[in-house]
């Protein structure tokens, strides 16, 4: 038991063995409902089936007392009005349904003079049962990091009561956040039993402004009665509790852009662009960032930017001179005396700088060299031979690598000896936890290539190193999706539930470095944040590539996962991360953003605001972004969202758009049919975009039923579909 601050030391005496007078009570599956207004606070007191009491603070008035107003009551909740010596508060309580355990409370304060806030209480203080002396006990699974979601998820282990999700609605305290300068980054946080969020201390000259309705809160609590038992179960039940709030919290809307617009320039820059290319070993590289000329060619960099562009030209059908540029270079980085390819230009390799501990010949990063076999063996499977040599000729020193550190990787070590570089990222978190699911997709695609079962045996035994690292198997956001598409793939080959437990765990690690609110405060005013991911677990930004790359990876989830049965959690919560990539990529490239919001200070080679190449880092609405550089090997985001959201109609001058993924397109003459993943209970956006000529007219039936069309302006015409529907579309010239 963690020593109590005085404010959770009074929630402890107030709330153990006393008969309180409640305003209201209400019972929900099990759970018990109380609202008080004791002192100078309005609580809400939530009694878990097994006694544990979740005591939650929505209104508190400071070295004061709180007056009660009117109480409007109606079927599911209840508004209650209160004054104080600041200002008036309202505390509006909803309970969408009664037989569900979860419930929202919204806050707001008008105060009576401009107000400083040096300090402000969490709201959530978890108590033991009436009557009972002992502390309760409980694990904080996942809580906030930086500009994540605000959210905490809590098992609440003794007396054993099941678990909760706590969630702060931040996209509700920009106008605090905006008025008083200050972040919502880490407010929803604490230790046990004090969690929750609490206000961000304003600064002494930035007050919260008078007689101005500001929402202090926005918090929305969901229950399970059951415990979850290991791992698995803990991450079925975040991800159920997830999508459990988002089907009930404010979502922003969407803006339809002009990617196939957006794809022209940005090949264009690509190709043309001096600062994308270097010219060594007497061949052309993409830069890792755009005008940084000192770092020798890397690998990665090449296949990263030349597996969106083959999923581009698959869809385009005709020749991206990219992409030959991209295949000439890349038999320079096999190593014939390590038997492998390599991440740097070995014919640069002399040219590192060794500043950092990565730029020095052989310091391999561990995932630095799957990624790369993963896009090889990709290709190879798209029938290219180069590409097929290269990584059947790599695949004996990634597996003894394997074997060397028993499928617990290092963050670094030296390829030709093996030897330790970097062991763990910090202190006692261990090396990089999510290279083996990675290792595992690079595995089957072997297997799929070769048909020998020794490449499956591989994938199988690294599977098996996923068990016991919970919420901590993420290390980079990319390499844990290809992991869940890796333990999808075991489990549709073997049925064996423990992969598809470990492809949940995955799926659970990226749902926690989400961004599901909009930070609309500061300079974040000019671009969407909502349900943004973030590539590392302590990464202070969003970053292009690697939102690219966890795209692509879900997308290919739900292909695997089709006719497979998936959690209806993962299936609401893929699809709305991938509607929303499309509403927030755009904001990656700098001709969409102002000036004025991008660092003059870059860390990697420049920025240049007129290029259509993605900046790598988008940060809290109050720092400038861009500081990490224009990442050449995140220039692949247009290339890999066309193919996958914007279908051509064969002989027809127009495109169908669909924001949710889908499959199981069909055309015929005069009519197509496709699939739309996703809930029924959400809706999603589907565009027929005319070309250069008038639209024929057409009919658009989803489940058999005709859905109205909205006619834009911009004389495309627009559809609003629900998840999981089957559509029909059929046109007359």
């Amino acid at each position: 038991m963690n020593a109590l601050s005085p404010w959770a030391r009074a929630v402890k005496n107030h709330f153990n063995d006393q008969n309180l007078p409640a305003l209201a009570t209400y019972a929900i599956a099990g759970y018990q409902i109380k609202i008080y207004n004791l002192y100078n606070s309005l609580w809400i007191a939530v009694r878990c089936p097994k006694g544990i009491q979740i005591v939650l603070r929505p209104a508190y008035a400071p070295n004061d007392h709180l007056t009660l107003g009117k109480i409007t009551r109606y079927d599911n909740g209840l508004v209650i009005n209160l004054t104080s010596g600041i200002g008036k508060y309202q505390v509006k309580l909803e309970i969408p349904d009664l037989k569900k355990p979860l419930f929202r409370y919204i806050t707001t304060l008008k105060t009576d003079e401009s107000l400083l806030v040096p300090f402000w209480p969490r709201d959530m203080v978890i108590t033991g049962p009436e009557g009972n002396t002992a502390d309760p006990e409980g694990t904080v699974l996942v809580s906030q990091v930086g500009t994540r979601s605000g959210l905490q998820y809590i098992t609440l282990d003794k007396p054993k009561s099941g678990s909760l999700l706590y969630f702060q609605n931040l996209t509700a305290l920009n106008d605090y956040a905006e008025a008083t300068e200050t972040t919502l980054g880490n407010s929803v946080g604490g230790s046990w039993p004090e969690l929750g969020f609490a206000l961000p201390p304003t600064l002494k000259d930035k007050p919260i402004p008078a007689h101005q309705d500001m929402v202090l809160s926005d918090a929305f609590i969901a229950f399970s009665p059951e415990h979850p038992k290991d791992e698995a179960a803990q991450a079925k039940q975040f991800l159920d509790l997830l999508a459990d709030i988002y089907l009930h919290m404010p979502k922003p809307a969407t803006t339809y852009y002009s990617w196939p617009d957006m794809v022209d320039q940005g090949l264009n820059d690509l190709e043309f662009s001096h600062g994308c290319w270097s010219h060594g070993a007497e061949q052309d590289y993409l830069n890792a960032y755009v005008a940084d000329y000192d770092t020798p060619p890397e690998l990665m960099v090449q296949l990263a930017v030349l597996l969106p562009l083959a999923d581009y030209y698959d869809w385009k059908g005709s020749d991206l001179p990219a992409m030959q540029k991209i295949l000439n270079g890349l038999d320079a980085f096999y190593s014939n005396e390590l038997k492998t390819v390599v991440r740097f230009l070995p014919a640069l390799a002399d040219k590192l700088s060794g500043d950092e501990e990565q730029l020095k010949p052989n310091v391999m990063d561990s995932w630095y060299l799957h990624h790369p076999l993963l896009n090889l063996g990709r290709m190879a499977l798209r029938g290219n031979k180069q590409c097929e040599k290269l990584f059947l000729g790599s695949l004996d020193f990634a597996i003894r690598v394997a074997h060397h550190f028993n499928y617990e990787w290092p963050v670094m070590y030296n390829m030709a000896t093996l030897e330790v570089v970097k062991l763990e990222t910090i202190p006692g978190k261990g090396g990089e936890r999510d290279v083996a699911g990675l290792y595992a997709l690079v595995m089957l695609h072997a297997w799929q290539l070769t048909k020998k079962n020794k490449y499956l045996l591989e994938a199988k035994k690294a599977a098996k190193t996923l068990h016991g690292k919970g919420f901590d198997l993420f290390y980079q956001a990319n390499n844990t999706a290809f992991g869940a598409n890796a333990m999808l793939w075991l489990y549709k080959e073997t049925k064996d539930q423990q992969y598809l437990d470990l492809a949940y765990l995955c799926l659970a690690n990226v749902c926690k470095n989400f961004q599901l609110w909009d930070c609309n405060y500061g300079y974040a005013k000019n671009y969407p944040t909502f349900f943004a991911m973030f590539p590392l677990n302590d990464a202070p930004y969003t970053a292009a590539y690697e939102e690219q790359e966890v795209f692509a990876a879900l997308h290919n989830f739900l292909l695997y996962a089709d006719g497979e049965g998936i959690l209806p959690s993962v299936n609401l919560l893929i699809p709305e991360f991938l509607r929303y990539i499309l509403n927030r990529a755009p904001y990656y490239y700098p001709p969409n953003l102002p000036k004025e919001m991008l660092s003059d200070k870059i860390k990697t080679g420049q920025v240049d605001h007129k290029l259509w190449i993605a900046i790598e880092d988008i940060h809290d609405g109050w720092e400038q972004s861009g500081t990490v550089g224009q990442e050449v090997y995140g220039a692949g985001v247009a290339f890999g969202i066309i193919p996958r959201h914007f279908y051509q109609v064969p002989g027809e001058d127009f495109l169908i758009y669909v924001d949710y993924p889908s499959a199981r397109y069909h055309h015929r003459k005069g009519s197509l049919s496709l699939s739309v993943k996703g809930d029924e209970r959400l809706t999603c956006r589907l565009m027929i975009i005319k070309k250069n000529i008038t639209l024929p007219v057409f009919t658009l039936k989803c489940n058999e039923v005709e859905t109205k069309v909205a006619k834009r302006k911009d004389g495309h015409l627009e559809y609003e579909i629900n998840g999981g529907a089957e559509v029909k579309i059929k046109w007359n010239k």
